[in-house]
């Protein structure tokens, strides 16, 4: 099924107008929407605001560790995998998250409406970025809309940079890389209401708090600006669950031995994806983070749409 069923009625009016598709298809999904609430999300170890406070514990994966651990340890399977990024992603969905990806980004719809000023958080080898900048330059024409794409890995930075070298984007204005923290960006750098639009796909499930990743990317975005995610979910169907865990824990850790001699990192990332919030815990983090979003629930006229059975899921939210 499509992205483009993610459109709501209330929340596109709230959209950027530049990132906003005005069809009527679009325009009469979701109509209704759900404001902040002050209601807790059910807490994991990401889910806690200010995770790095003295002798906390986190998990890595299945591990449990020191909150302050975490960081450096999600930066060395990040380095581990930088110049296999594709491949590792391919292995974990089958390839599928080139079409995700490139529907994720039809719905944002850049250059509908004229230029826009995207952040790709967690986005260092620029394959969100190139995506956001192609379809604006092929459908509308718009040589104008710019990504800043941060990561806090050099070394996704770098992969990145060597990719952007071979397009047409090198050396011009319409991209820019900024090695940064997702949970504390700099406010020289990331000035508050600075953006239309906050990218982040497969990144936030990494974080060590991602209340403070909502935050911060409530904080940067203009007033209706849109924060959009795309992740892996969980996986409503029991049947298809069960065959996703055996092709998780049985498969992708051992393509991740065949194809770039590290079953720790792959285990690491099968194991993060177990360990991130469901799709309703996600929607509400995201409200209590201050955005509006569609209804409590998956599809029309929710806050969440599911990608083959939640596998993935695509979280839209807007700043009030």
């Amino acid at each position: 099924m499509s992205l483009t069923k993610i459109a709501s009625h209330r929340l596109a009016a709230n959209l950027p107008r530049a990132t906003y598709n005005a069809s009527s298809h679009l325009a009469t999904r979701f109509n209704s929407t759900q404001q902040p609430s002050s209601s807790n999300a059910s807490q994991n170890d990401t889910t806690a605001p200010n995770a790095g406070r003295p002798g906390s514990k986190t998990h890595f994966g299945y591990q449990t560790i020191d909150t302050d651990a975490k960081e450096s340890m999600v930066k060395n399977v990040f380095s581990s995998v930088a110049s296999s990024y594709d491949l590792m992603n391919d292995a974990m969905s089958l390839g599928v998250h080139r079409l995700w990806k490139d529907d994720f980004v039809s719905i944002l719809n850049p250059g509908r409406r004229g230029p826009v000023r995207i952040l790709d958080m967690a986005g260092g080898t620029g394959d969100i970025a190139l995506r956001m900048l192609d379809h604006a330059r092929e459908k509308y024409a718009d040589r104008t809309t710019s990504v800043v794409v941060s990561d806090i890995n050099p070394n996704m930075l770098k992969e990145g940079r060597r990719r952007v070298r071979k397009t047409m984007y090198h050396d011009t204005p319409q991209i820019s890389f900024q090695l940064a923290n997702a949970q504390a960006l700099p406010k020289d750098i990331f000035p508050d209401n600075s953006f239309d639009l906050y990218t982040i796909a497969f990144g936030i499930r990494n974080c060590t708090s991602v209340p403070d990743v909502l935050s911060e990317a409530y904080r940067v975005l203009k007033p209706g600006g849109t924060f959009a995610c795309l992740e892996f979910g969980k996986v409503g169907n029991p049947l298809l669950s069960q065959l996703y865990d055996t092709y998780s824990f049985s498969v992708i850790p051992l393509l991740g031995t065949i194809l770039a001699s590290d079953r720790d990192s792959y285990q690491y990332l099968v194991e993060s994806i177990r360990r991130f919030p469901s799709q309703p815990d996600f929607a509400q983090m995201i409200r209590n983070a201050g955005f509006s979003t569609g209804e409590d629930w998956e599809g029309e006229g929710g806050a969440w749409r599911d990608l083959w059975g939640g596998i993935a899921s695509v979280h839209m939210g807007v700043k009030v």
